[in-house]
């Protein structure tokens, strides 16, 4: 599978349990706005490579989620900020435009340095 995208993570906010509980995780790189920051999994800056699109594979500390849905504005934030809510729901919606939608699936293990990639299906 050839990486749209590849970044380790680098900080865990002391508040992303709360959006775990909602079966979803904001990413940012370490550009994160301060007042972002406590409920953000922070990751190094990364260049995205190509586009997202629904059928890549999401991989986060060696776990791989199938995406289903990619909000239009999720390559923009992504490419500027590192950003993007993940909904680990499996359900899409058109009205979430900064959100990737994976599989239903519980979330990841995280951990520093754990690495975040995106795979061309």
């Amino acid at each position: 599978m050839i990486k749209k995208y590849e970044t380790r993570i680098t900080e865990i906010g002391e508040e992303v349990e709360l959006f775990a509980d909602e079966q979803m995780m904001v990413i940012f790189n370490n550009t994160v706005p301060e007042e972002l920051r406590s409920f953000a999994v922070i990751h190094e800056k990364a260049e995205l490579l190509e586009g997202v699109e629904a059928g890549d594979v999401l991989e986060i500390n060696g776990e791989r989620f199938e995406i289903l849905y990619v909000g239009n504005k999720v390559n923009d934030t992504l490419r500027d900020l590192g950003h993007c809510t993940i909904s680990f729901t499996g359900e899409a919606s058109a009205n979430l435009p900064g959100t990737m939608c994976v599989e239903k699936t519980p979330l990841p293990e995280l951990a520093l340095g754990a690495e975040i990639c995106i795979l061309k299906a």
